[in-house]
């Protein structure tokens, strides 16, 4: 298991002992410079599973859950549990336990209920045993902190990655919906104000060189009527507006959710490269191949089993990262070069 820190509300844990909330110097250095991350989402687990070997083969430093990481839809945790347990035991996902750093965050159907949000009534039990599948230590702050939203620090000053995951359940107030059919909602929030301030505080003068900042629903598709930020478009804004203030060196934004992969890309004003959006979904099923519309695209919609990878090149100037949507039997379906 690699040596990493775990940022939460209040304090830190690291599966190799513990560290302080700022990592100190000589710690830091101690950790290897990581260069891959891993990341998916949708894993039905009474569905085949065939991408772990694929995943296990990339020997990733990191992998990333991204929601719906089994299909629960229960407020029984006894349900939840033992959909929980039947995930864990494929052997190719025990090898990547093994080899990588796991974390993770929920999205609907993990949680407890689909399009859930905090009505949910099951929520602070739901979110222990996902943290029980993730391994987090019982005395982690992350225990004893409402919501599962977590900052994950990895590798030495100037080559340090932080990977910050939002939880876009527990606080989010419930969809406006006209029928079946999902309509913004100007006055909902998602985060709820201490996650806000949080991630305000994550994000102000890092020492990061790369932050992946992950949810389990899209961040800039803003077209579709499914679950997305852009149903909460005051918090949408207000995060795009986080990230022109605090101007974070080399960000991306990473989702899951739809049951396809696709690459999003804004230009924001504070940020001097362009901002992507990288959504992998599913691990396990996808939706029929379709068009749907989506401005900020860039490339194809990926219809086939995926997940994501990220590869950071450290030597490069300026520094550079390229995403891959990969599939089964180490396909490559769609290949993005990001220069921060």
């Amino acid at each position: 298991m690699r040596k990493f820190i775990t940022l939460g509300l209040i304090g830190c844990v690291a599966l190799a002992g513990c560290r302080s909330s700022k990592p100190d110097t000589a710690s830091s250095q101690e950790q290897k410079p990581i260069t891959t991350i891993a990341f998916g989402s949708c894993s039905d687990q009474k569905r085949p599973r065939p991408l772990w070997d694929d995943i296990a083969a990339q020997k990733p430093d990191v992998w990333v859950w991204l929601g719906d990481n089994i299909y629960g839809d229960s407020e029984n945790m006894d349900t939840l549990k033992a959909k929980y347990t039947n995930q864990k035991s494929d052997p190719f996902y025990q090898q990547l336990r093994q080899s990588a750093s796991v974390i993770g965050v929920w999205d609907d159907h993990d949680y407890g209920v689909n399009d859930g949000g905090k009505e949910y009534p099951r929520r602070k039990e739901s979110q222990q045993l996902m943290l029980d599948f993730l391994d987090v230590p019982t005395n982690s702050p992350l225990r004893s902190q409402e919501g599962a939203y977590s900052a994950n620090v990895y590798g030495p000053q100037g080559k340090r990655v932080k990977v910050i995951l939002l939880d876009g359940r527990y606080f989010r107030d419930p969809l406006k919906k006209e029928g079946k059919k999902n309509v913004p909602d100007p006055s909902g929030d998602i985060l709820g104000e201490t996650q806000w301030q949080w991630l305000e505080q994550q994000l102000t003068n890092s020492d990061a060189d790369v932050h992946i900042i992950g949810c389990g629903i899209q961040f800039l598709p803003n077209e579709h009527v499914y679950e997305k930020w852009g149903n909460f478009p005051t918090s949408r804004q207000r995060f795009l507006d986080l990230l022109s203030k605090t101007k974070p060196k080399g960000a991306m934004l990473i989702s899951g959710d739809r049951h396809m992969a696709e690459v999003s890309k804004i230009k924001l004003p504070g940020l001097n490269y362009d901002l992507f959006d990288i959504t992998s979904s599913g691990l396990t099923h996808v939706s029929a191949p379709h068009e749907e519309p989506n401005s900020y695209r860039v490339g194809p919609i990926v219809s086939e089993l995926n997940y994501g990878l990220i590869t950071v090149n450290w030597k490069a100037k300026p520094l550079t990262a390229t995403v891959q949507i990969k599939g089964d039997k180490q396909a490559t379906y769609l290949t993005q070069e990001i220069k921060f």
